[in-house]
């Protein structure tokens, strides 16, 4: 086993690999979602979102893998609240509009709704009682499905929305930029080998996490939930400040909602990996709180998404605010009640 003090600097350096990977994902996407025709809500979705999630995948199945239920789930989970708490971060950064109204767009609206009909599987599947076939509980593979299914909608939204937002002066529309720097094979292959980077640095930052748990006394709940969910999480805030630096607003939103939806695969992930089984009836009962905390902050971005407040106080809209100020308390009562 590592040292503290060893601990923390593999942590340092893995959380800083992160980082540097994923704000030149960022800029790589903005070109990859003009130059495939796939647009920047579903290239968030679909390559971005799930790129942004491989460190929470890599780190939260080594936890369940090394029976650990409660620093699997509080880290998926911690992670998918602090993701929506990060577009309030992100509302704050853009300062000509609030965020909500800005990047409008049907496939955001579409995926926070799908959200939270995610979110809701796991927490049934914890309040019900134990069952597994073949140690796998039957809402794993529903979660899967309906994802999946999700993604089928995701997909028709975007090429055939039976709706538009109304444009304004503030809306910024997905309009593909025809300048583009160096090849398109050159690109992908930067854009792979940054995910690995990622994918790797996520694993590594979970397992110098779980000797700093192992050698602190600190709980796998508060681990999780605070210490590996926030640098799990990095990519998706570096992701997103850098979309909206490059004016890709669309990107930067459908980013956070398609690395939360992609992370209830992380959740079926974890119970599959879970030899003991299933998951969701080894964790503590306070890893529902998180699952709930993300349900309400999702449901507000939604309500400010279909509001479209031009401004708010400070130009920060008030959704915004909100979230931000419901993540602070479920953090804080986490943290005492464990």
């Amino acid at each position: 086993m590592l040292s503290l003090n060893l601990s923390i600097i593999v942590f340092g350096i893995a959380a800083l690999a992160i980082v540097t990977a994923g704000s030149r994902l960022a800029r790589l996407s903005d070109d990859l979602a003009d130059r495939s025709g796939l647009g920047e809500a579903l290239f968030g979705v679909l390559l971005l979102g799930s790129v942004t999630s491989l460190p929470d995948f890599a780190a939260t199945l080594s936890a369940a893998i090394d029976n650990r239920p409660d620093l699997a789930m509080s880290n998926v989970m911690g992670s998918m609240a602090v993701n929506l708490a990060f577009l309030g971060i992100a509302d704050i950064v853009y300062r000509k509009a609030n965020l909500e109204h800005a990047a409008a767009s049907p496939v955001n609206l579409m995926l926070a709704a799908l959200l939270i009909v995610l979110l809701t599987l796991p927490l049934l599947a914890i309040v019900t009682p134990p069952l597994a076939v073949f140690g796998v509980h039957p809402v794993t593979p529903v979660l899967v499905a309906a994802y999946l299914f999700g993604l089928y909608l995701v997909h028709r939204t975007q090429t055939k929305p039976m709706w538009f937002p109304r444009l304004t002066r503030q809306t910024v529309s997905d309009i593909p930029d025809q300048q583009y720097r160096g090849s398109l094979p050159k690109a992908w292959l930067g854009f792979v080998a940054l995910a690995i980077v990622t994918c790797i640095a996520g694993w590594v930052l979970m397992e110098a996490a779980k000797g700093i748990a192992d050698q602190t006394g600190l709980s796998d709940t508060v681990v999780g939930g605070l210490l590996t969910a926030l640098a799990t999480s990095t990519p998706e805030l570096v992701t997103t400040i850098v979309a909206i630096r490059c004016g890709a607003l669309t990107l930067a939103v459908s980013n956070i909602f398609g690395t939360n939806c992609f992370n209830m695969l992380v959740v079926a992930a974890a119970d599959v990996g879970y030899l003991h089984g299933s998951i969701y009836h080894d964790v503590a009962p306070v890893q529902m709180m998180w699952g709930l905390v993300s349900i309400l902050m999702s449901a507000i971005l939604l309500l400010g998404m279909l509001r479209r407040e031009t401004y708010g106080i400070g130009r920060i809209g008030f959704e915004s605010a909100l979230i931000l100020v419901v993540y602070v308390i479920a953090l804080g009562f986490i943290v005492a009640n464990s």
